[in-house]
């Protein structure tokens, strides 16, 4: 689930549980709006579930085309171990949503 606020910051959150080995479900980072593209980064901490410690970030970044309550786009992540080093990606992968609307 992605949060877009108005003053161009995001929060993303998955499910705590999706990940057996490392805490990983909330990221924060910024938005910007180009016509019908929005483009961004955001960053997620990683902990290690049974020592606590930070075991490294991932890194988003993400291109989406907006029509109407749909938007689908491209997102590459990196990920970095301690120390700064990169140690996973570039990934890519497909984004698909619809804008959450109460009725």
């Amino acid at each position: 689930m992605y949060v877009f606020n108005a003053d161009g910051t995001l929060q993303q959150a998955n499910p705590d549980a999706g990940d057996a080995k490392t805490s990983d479900s909330d990221g924060k980072g910024v938005w910007i709006s180009e016509g019908d593209r929005v483009r961004g980064k955001w960053v997620e901490i990683t902990a290690d579930r049974a020592t606590h410690r930070f075991v490294g970030r991932n890194e988003f970044t993400f291109e989406l085309r907006v029509d109407g309550d749909i938007f689908a786009g491209t997102e590459t992540a990196r990920f970095y171990g301690t120390g700064d080093r990169q140690i996973g990606g570039p990934l890519g992968s497909t984004l698909r949503g619809t804008r959450v609307t109460a009725h």
